[in-house]
């Protein structure tokens, strides 16, 4: 389910791939959600989650790996950190926050 609500992100929100890119947009308060694959490493997950308390962005750990979460995004390569900055038609956001 997780995944349809990515793939309509993708096609009408904004979002950004990678670990700097969510960095600098933690930094600028410009992002909303940060999905982290499963097999990212302890000291990366570590450093998202610390910029995410300062910034008041909200985390979710994805299931999967970073293939999956790529594939989930619709990209033919590994995806390790997803940010959302807007969500398009997609109700992701609400439903991440009631989990």
């Amino acid at each position: 389910n997780l995944a349809a609500r990515l793939a309509l992100v993708i096609k009408s929100g904004k979002y950004q791939l990678g670990f700097r890119q969510c960095l600098r947009s933690m930094r600028g308060a410009q992002a909303k959600l940060v999905i982290v694959s499963s097999n990212t490493p302890p000291l990366r997950k570590s450093e998202i989650e610390y910029y995410a308390m300062l910034s008041g962005t909200m985390i979710h750990h994805y299931k999967g790996n970073n293939v999956e979460l790529g594939t989930a995004c619709g990209k033919l390569f590994p995806v390790g950190v997803l940010t959302i900055l807007d969500a398009g038609d997609s109700d992701i956001l609400r439903t991440i926050k009631s989990q």
